[in-house]
């Protein structure tokens, strides 16, 4: 395709489209729910993990701080390959790395070492990093100006189904069989339990088998699809795009960015916190109930993540982006302090409950975020500090399980993403304020 010299789209100078091209576009978007595909399993894994390699809650928060941590780390040159070559360069370089870490999970599984399994789940992060960097920004960008917030909400309203699919894979493949893993590892000895982790270990690499070869076909269709620049012409003073300096000095001095920037920390941190932690607190609150049975809990999760973005959607058309996600936060935050003060099974409902609240709060933070840039030869450096942020999902869990392991008391630790979605309030207070001020000078 990518021989044809027509094109139903002009390219804007600031890098938009005129038009949606709409093959591309579905295309762009297919990539977003493999992405929710590998952080769900994430929260499977842990539960495996902690009683295979016998960890603390803190300790088994460090998958998440490989996952999110790999986000951090490759973010910054994810960029800097968009910036040099295109965004479809980019796609293409994390499908890859996509690839290889979903591979390193069979030699993982046979090593049998927690540190094996956080190395193929960080180059699993290389190249989500990669295609978050690339396909949270060009999905904004694949259109007119206008409809750039509704483009990545769209896009990003397919992640439940990856998310949902993911704890799916890992209910029927990694969980078949066993019932509640850590009671029946219970009395054994030493051999009977190497046994049994050696089988649960090889259980881990059957949902990657799946999503391998998924990502080869998505590969396969990027390379020969024609995908539009989507990028903003060189500055006409110099002819040149900025340097990364220049792009970062820009971004660090624009206040409402960098707030954004920080709103997605601590959103990504809170999110991660309640989806790692579900499973668990179904464990220690149901008596008897089966890891296989637990992962339900987040099944039903994405599901209503996936509510919460449809009527976030339908509120949004109709009133104001911050009123919405003030309202959301609000109500967010009650649901969590709720979760954690109420003795009895609805505290897992109350966490259930929660994702509702998530559902529009990244691609709304991102999509705002990247508003602010006014210079939008520095989109893709903007871009690559809002995936950078990601971070948040390696921080704050870590300092969840602390909290648990410290307190003894999982359900109490909910207080952690409580206190975040506060700040988030804080956030779209601040911006409704500003967007108030605005309106009344126009």
């Amino acid at each position: 395709m990518d021989n044809l010299k027509k094109q139903s789209w002009v390219q804007y100078d600031d890098g938009y489209l005129s038009k949606t091209p709409v093959w591309q576009y579905i295309l762009v978007s297919l990539i977003f729910p493999m992405w929710g595909m590998a952080a769900s399993l994430n929260d499977i894994l842990i539960t495996q993990f902690k009683t295979v390699f016998t960890l603390s809650d803190t300790a088994t928060a460090f998958v998440q701080s490989a996952f999110y941590g790999g986000y951090f780390l490759i973010a910054l040159p994810a960029s800097y390959i968009i910036r040099k070559n295109t965004y479809k360069t980019a796609i293409m370089t994390g499908l890859t790395f996509f690839i290889i870490g979903c591979a390193l999970f069979f030699p993982a599984s046979h090593m049998a070492t927690y540190g094996m399994f956080l190395a193929a789940i960080f180059v699993i992060a290389i190249g989500l990093s990669f295609l978050e960097t690339s396909c949270d920004t060009y999905s904004t960008m694949m259109g007119p100006r206008e409809f750039a917030n509704r483009r990545i909400n769209i896009s990003q309203t397919l992640i439940p189904f990856g998310d949902a699919m993911g704890i799916i894979l890992g209910k029927y493949l990694i969980f078949s069989g066993h019932s509640n893993l850590q009671n029946e590892s219970a009395g054994l000895n030493a051999a009977q339990k190497m046994a049994l982790n050696k089988e649960v270990l090889a259980l881990t690499l059957r949902p990657y088998k799946y999503i391998l070869f998924v990502l080869l076909i998505l590969l396969v269709l990027v390379a020969i699809t024609k995908m539009p620049y989507g990028k903003a012409k060189a500055d006409a003073k110099t002819a040149n795009q900025p340097s990364m300096g220049e792009s970062l000095n820009y971004l660090f001095h624009n206040w409402r960015f960098m707030k954004a920037v920080g709103a997605q920390f601590l959103y990504v941190g809170i999110q991660t916190c309640v989806w790692s932690f579900t499973i668990r607190l179904a464990l220690r609150i149901v008596p008897g109930i089966s890891d296989h049975a637990a992962t339900n809990y987040m099944i039903i999760s994405y599901m209503v993540w996936f509510v919460g973005k449809l009527f976030a959607n339908w509120f949004m058309n109709r009133y104001s982006i911050t009123k919405t996600m003030i309202w959301y936060c609000v109500l967010g935050t009650i649901v969590l302090l709720l979760t954690c003060s109420i003795h009895s099974p609805l505290a897992i409902w109350g966490a259930v409950a929660t994702s509702f609240f998530f559902g529009p709060v990244y691609p709304t933070v991102y999509a705002h975020g990247l508003d602010q840039i006014e210079e939008k030869q520095h989109t893709e450096t903007g871009g690559a500090l809002m995936v950078m942020s990601l971070v948040g999902g390696a921080a704050l869990p870590v300092i969840m399980g602390r909290v648990s392991d410290l307190t003894g008391s999982m359900q109490f630790s909910f207080i952690v993403p409580a206190i975040g979605f506060v700040l988030i309030l804080w956030f779209f207070l601040s911006e409704h304020k500003i967007a108030k001020k605005e309106a009344q000078k126009a």
